[in-house]
């Protein structure tokens, strides 16, 4: 459905165009509407379906601006999200001069106060900061008309329950409300009950909660064979841009300092680092400066980063719900991705969950021999090489050229030539990684572990809200190209070189 089908108006429809979109996803196409009618909405989708202006396109052309109030409230869990949503409402409300501020834990507060003095018409916030000024009195919610409660299996998850019931209770009852959520555990369908009013579900299936545009691969490796086997993938599915994913803390560093060590560009993000960094990091890796982002759960939910072509699931997530947000990451906007998850052989139980979970299957993956990741490297070379061939600016060099062919064969210049650029194999560099324990096997599942239980809501041993705990497609090893810190808690009460460029690609036999 196209966005002029909507009922929006032309301010709106000349941003949506000017932001080079036609058609609406389906998220947007179903709840736009239904917003706009004044129902209470939830909305069901995964991360990267456009859920943003699914909410904000309505509350934009609902402002009133004869209200000098704050009208619209955007709950957010991370800083970074409140960051990003704060900015994708503001480009799309330029036209109709909206003023949109966004207030968050670690930033000066007083600076915030000045801006909500300035009267806003939409506050986007996370709750602990959110809570603050509203008992400072400096944000006040009686004339409250939409309040928006985003990524709401997030704020569960990390324990934001009750500063949003605290936030709720100061805006009027008469408020519409609109919620959205990849996922939808118990507690988030028992909170809808208390905050909305015969609330519409738009709910994508469960057999979408990933996307179809990503294949989702695992490779069974004991814990000390992971990072070569996965090094040895990137030479394989040369990742333009890619996530991996740790369980601790202690994993991300030494992750990173592995890949750095073997010649990636790569950093890390975690709940130990400073909001500073973490946004020094945030900004490198979306304009291509990295090709490598590792991050633990709590660090990376939220974010919203285009054009990560793979997902590296180097530990398997505590709780399937962390599944569908790490690979929600990529095959974003109908462009292909890939995720490869590893998986020590006495966690196969969880892999199986997840597969329930999302209704589909992973694919097993044979790790790459050395011969395969050989070509991959070699193919980096190969591609050198052509692309000088076709520039065709080397005159100068045929004098030397000539020379040496009087001396060396056209086959040993060509294959000098090739070694010399192509990328050393990364294997030979030693990289130790501590060996983490294996997720407790609890049984009540097939194949043994897995979740008992399911999703609880929160997760009971995430070593990065606590410490350094341990803790289809006929693919092969296809490279699609084309195409958070949970935000650091709030409050201070919580956690307060090109992947090579490979174009060797081809199929390679499953497990």
């Amino acid at each position: 459905m196209k966005f002029k089908e909507l009922g929006l108006d032309h301010d709106l429809l000349k941003a949506i165009t000017r932001a080079g979109f036609e058609e609406a996803t389906p998220i947007q196409a179903e709840t736009i509407p239904l917003a706009l009618a004044g129902k209470d909405v939830i909305g069901q989708a995964q991360t990267g379906t456009g859920k943003t202006a699914a909410f904000g396109l309505p509350v934009l052309q609902d402002i009133d601006f004869a209200d000098r109030a704050v009208q619209t409230l955007v709950i957010s869990p991370t800083r970074e999200l409140a960051i990003q949503t704060q900015e994708e409402l503001y480009k799309l409300g330029r036209d109709k001069k909206v003023k949109v501020t966004a207030v968050y834990g670690g930033a000066d507060i007083r600076r915030q106060i000045r801006q909500l003095s300035d009267r806003p018409q939409i506050v986007v916030g996370t709750p602990g900061r959110l809570l603050d000024h509203i008992n400072r009195h400096t944000l006040k919610l009686e004339n409250l008309k939409t309040l928006v409660l985003d990524e709401a299996d997030e704020m569960l998850d990390m324990g934001f329950i009750e500063d949003i019931e605290s936030i709720v209770k100061t805006a009027p009852d008469t408020r519409q409300t609109l919620l959205f959520s990849a996922t939808m555990p118990a507690p988030i369908m028992r909170l809808t009950k208390t905050f909305m009013h015969d609330p519409v579900t738009v709910q994508i299936k469960s057999k979408e909660l990933t996307a179809d545009t990503v294949d989702q691969y695992y490779v069974r490796a004991k814990d000390f064979e992971k990072f070569d086997i996965m090094t040895r993938l990137f030479d394989v599915q040369a990742p333009d841009l890619a996530l991996i994913f740790g369980r601790t803390k202690r994993r991300v560093d030494e992750l990173t300092r592995g890949l750095k060590a073997r010649g990636y560009k790569a950093e890390g993000i975690h709940g130990d680092l400073t909001q500073q960094k973490r946004m020094s990091v945030l900004r490198q890796f979306k304009a291509g400066e990295l090709d490598f982002l590792v991050a633990t759960d709590v660090a990376a939910r939220g974010l919203d980063i285009q054009n990560v072509t793979h997902v590296y699931n180097y530990d398997i997530p505590q709780d399937p719900d962390s599944y569908v947000h790490r690979i929600g990451r990529t095959g974003r906007a109908g462009k292909s991705g890939v995720s490869v998850t590893f998986v020590v052989p006495n966690e196969i139980g969880y892999l199986r969950t997840i597969e329930d979970l999302t209704k589909k299957r992973m694919m097993p993956l044979k790790p790459p021999t050395a011969q395969e990741a050989f070509l991959g490297q070699i193919s980096t070379g190969l591609s050198t090489v052509k692309e000088q061939v076709e520039a065709d600016d080397f005159d100068k060099y045929e004098p030397m050229a000539e020379s040496l062919l009087e001396e060396y064969t056209p086959l040993q210049l060509v294959s000098a030539y090739l070694k010399a650029i192509s990328p050393d194999d990364a294997s030979t560099v030693p990289v130790k990684i501590t060996p983490e324990r294996p997720l407790p096997n609890r049984g009540g599942h097939r194949n043994g572990g897995g979740y008992r239980g399911g999703y609880k809501g929160r997760r009971s041993n995430s070593s990065d809200h606590r410490g350094n705990g341990d803790h289809r497609s006929n693919g092969g090893y296809r490279g699609h190209r084309d195409g958070g810190n949970k935000g650091g808690y709030d409050r201070q009460r919580r956690e307060g070189g090109k992947g090579r460029d490979n174009s060797y690609k081809r199929s390679y036999k499953k497990d």
